[in-house]
């Protein structure tokens, strides 16, 4: 007799792991130094055009290029600080600090909420800090303005906001650093504001006061953008009604890495300035693949595990219906609830 019981999921990544080609892991250091080398061009000629005009129709264009450009900096800053972009640790810390620069981030604090936290504990109850949703309970608890701000993070105009907020204010510059990782901390947070004192600087020491404006254009208003595209980079990688937070005694690996984010396809060029971090899957089960490799290594799973693998186009409606639905979470059901269930 045939048997009629579902297959049994795994509870590791063993077996994920088994199933990404070994060519995956190969690292070219020509094509890593070229993409950053690209990105950082294009950076450095959005900064040039900001400090060299004001005329409002160069502005918001070379706004929306110079935001792009620090999330891509970034993206490629976050592969080397997982050890992914290169095959020499020096050159992954090097980059890492150099790329993560215009987003004011400090690696190794970085590398300790998201290599540590977020990559060993995804979509984990009271574990995982990116994007958490709070139960109806912890909603009840929070103060009216408390609310108020909920309620504006978890909108769809409020991903910048939520990280600004929650990830770069409360995570990167307030978090009280272990002692184990103190010194380290510290000293790429002085990296950090030694960068944005310099840029102060030499902004006032070229054009006086009107040089805050100048700090303004080309450090202020990129951040606030890439905030804003990080924000909902993040967002889609682990929220959607179809992706289920655990609690901490129910969760496991293959919950967390496989079944807890997903596979994004973008248009033609996304990835020149996204550089595949849409295709997260396969970056979730092994942080070791380079960017320019996961494509393939995320095709590879999904022929495998075809019913774990949530792969769809980008599509604006995706997130504007995620932002309506998931705005509290249910862990004992299981299941995303609205605000109307806290009252």
């Amino acid at each position: 007799m045939l048997s009629t019981d579902a297959p049994v999921k795994p509870t590791g990544l063993k077996p994920v792991l088994e199933v990404i080609p070994e060519h995956c892991y190969q690292r070219s250091l020509i094509r890593g130094v070229g993409i950053v080398a690209r990105d950082l061009l294009l950076y450095g000629l959005a900064i040039w055009g900001l400090v060299v005009t004001n005329n409002p129709l160069l502005l918001v264009p070379l706004w929306l290029l110079a935001g792009l450009m620090v999330s891509g900096l970034f993206v490629l800053g976050h592969d080397a600080a997982h050890g992914a972009l290169f095959d020499s640790p020096r050159l992954n810390a090097f980059v890492a600090r150099l790329t993560m620069l215009p987003s004011l981030h400090a690696v190794e604090v970085w590398i300790f909420g998201h290599n540590r936290v977020h990559h060993g504990h995804t979509v984990r109850q009271q574990i995982d800090f990116v994007w958490q949703p709070l139960t109806a309970a912890d909603y009840s608890e929070l103060g009216r303005f408390q609310k108020l701000v909920h309620r504006l993070e978890w909108s769809s105009v409020g991903a910048g906001a939520y990280y600004f907020h929650r990830v770069w204010w409360e995570k990167m510059v307030r978090f009280p650093a272990p002692a184990r990782w103190r010194a380290a901390m510290h000293r790429d947070q002085a990296l950090i504001i030694a960068f944005g004192a310099l840029g102060l600087a030499l902004s006032v020491g070229f054009a006086g006061v009107a040089g805050l404006w100048i700090w303004v254009k080309v450090v202020v208003v990129p951040f606030l953008l890439f905030c804003q595209v990080i924000g909902w980079v993040v967002y889609v990688h682990h929220i959607s009604p179809e992706i289920r937070w655990w609690p901490r005694a129910d969760w496991n690996r293959f919950h967390g890495q496989v079944e807890g984010t997903t596979v994004l396809w973008g248009p033609p060029g996304w990835d020149l300035f996204f550089h595949w971090i849409m295709v997260h899957l396969p970056h979730h089960v092994d942080m070791r693949i380079p960017c320019y490799r996961l494509t393939e290594a995320a095709r590879a799973v999904a022929a495998v595990f075809p019913d774990d693998v949530e792969q769809r186009p980008i599509q604006l409606r995706d997130y504007l219906r995620s932002t309506k639905i998931c705005k509290l979470y249910n862990y004992e059901r299981g299941g995303w609830i609205g605000y109307a269930d806290a009252t």
